[in-house]
């Protein structure tokens, strides 16, 4: 393997403009940007982007929204080949190694190089930060952060006589209260579900991430080499979602991501598993009192990071890499990261955005935004590996394959390991 990592360009030297109050010289800058939630994300991208160009006439931006995570970075990385790359860009976090291997973008250590800007990219959560990082320089810069989590209708909970302050916090409970809430007409026919985790595509994967981590293991190490798909406690996960439907609790076959926050506002579900990135649209729509819970655990609580980061790509001058940085640290600041995370959602990187008025302000009035934050300490990092996308496909058709009932557990997770070690190992 050979990764054709361009660290040889020039980096920058010198203040920053804006933030920092040193001026720099003019660029123009191309800033490509994803949408994965319902939330009016575009929007506000555009307007703290027009906020940061207002402050800094000097530089021109130009803000792209691309489509979702998985698109948006396909078209980062043809615009790269083409040798017209955006200058910054938010892509999945776990596209670190694809872009590495690439030679796409930059390491951001390597840019952000003074002390103050060192002691600013200390400044996340580590959390967040355990998956910017490959050979011990840090790639990318935490943004668009997540962590899933549990959604629950209260009403329902009330109406099956349940604690509504008291959601499942396991595997075993998650079943036992489900079985309560499902509810059926005088047909038989499901009314309303007592969950619903989706299964399908990228979005299953994900979430089935957190039920290992639950179990206390990982589906990929920090390396990008290693995948771990054939482990017991996948086959334990596996095992689950299948019992939620054999008793009732799940409907049967696969779940699809973007339908399940319509479902749980429809009260087709009593709960659901999805991004906290959801939680200003559902706090938006929803007609009954909600709550928000950690995800229920097989052994302990455990979820899995997820999420966009900041990128700098490579074939871009050094003052096209100095803007593009001084931009950065004005999306991750204080003061913009709190609108954005109250327009979203999505978890606020950094401490010191939590301890703003606003943000303050913020968690009181919607205490759900402080569970996905809560839980951080017991999420691991996403399922990545080099040839992520190739790979993270033989994970989701393992766990479609269950769902659907098309393959046993043991089965799916053999054939998937196979899959993946194959590929990977020429990168050992």
């Amino acid at each position: 393997m050979t990764l054709r990592n361009n660290t040889a360009l020039a980096l920058v030297a010198g203040g920053l403009f804006g933030l920092q109050g040193a001026a720099v010289s003019a660029a123009d800058l191309e800033f490509y940007f994803p949408v994965g939630v319902n939330a009016p994300a575009v929007e506000t991208i555009q307007a703290l982007t027009d906020e940061w160009a207002a402050a800094n006439p000097q530089h021109n931006v130009k803000a792209v929204y691309a489509g979702n995570y998985e698109e948006t970075t396909t078209k980062a990385l043809t615009a790269a080949a083409a040798g017209d790359p955006p200058q910054v860009a938010v892509l999945l976090a776990i596209d670190i190694f694809t872009l590495i291997e690439e030679g796409a973008v930059l390491p951001i250590s390597d840019i952000a190089d003074s002390p103050e800007e060192q002691e600013w990219l200390a400044g996340f959560y580590d959390g967040f930060m355990n998956d910017t990082k490959f050979d011990g320089k840090i790639y990318s810069v935490p943004f668009q952060r997540s962590t899933p989590v549990f959604y629950y209708n209260k009403d329902a909970f009330r109406e099956a006589g349940l604690d509504p302050e008291a959601p499942p916090k396991t595997w075993a409970e998650m079943i036992e209260m489900g079985k309560t809430l499902t509810k059926r007409d005088a047909n038989g026919n499901v009314t309303q579900w007592g969950t619903r985790i989706p299964t399908l595509g990228l979005g299953g994967a994900w979430l089935f991430g957190g039920l290992v981590v639950s179990k206390g293991d990982v589906l990929s190490t920090e390396t990008g080499t290693e995948a771990r798909i054939n482990t017991p406690a996948t086959i334990a996960s596996l095992e689950f979602l299948q019992q939620l439907s054999a008793e009732g609790v799940m409907a049967p076959g696969g779940i699809s991501w973007g339908d399940t926050p319509k479902a749980f506002l429809e009260g087709q579900t009593a709960s659901m598993w999805t991004s906290t990135g959801n939680l200003a649209f559902v706090n938006e729509n929803a007609t009954f009192d909600w709550g928000v819970g950690f995800l229920p655990g097989g052994d302990g609580p455990g979820a899995p990071v997820g999420g966009g980061n900041f990128y700098i790509f490579s074939n871009t001058t050094p003052e096209e890499q100095e803007a593009a940085l001084d931009f950065i640290k004005f999306m991750t600041s204080a003061d913009a990261a709190a609108r954005w995370s109250i327009a979203t959602g999505y978890v606020a990187p950094r401490p010191d955005t939590w301890e703003t008025p606003v943000m303050k302000e913020y968690a009181e009035r919607l205490p759900q935004a402080l569970v996905a934050l809560d839980q951080l300490p017991h999420a691991e990092r996403e399922f990545a590996t080099f040839q992520r996308a190739k790979v993270t496909q033989y994970l989701v058709e393992a766990i479609e394959g269950v769902v659907t009932g098309s393959k046993s557990a043991a089965d799916a997770v053999t054939e998937a390991q196979e899959k993946a070690d194959a590929v990977l190992k020429d990168y050992r």
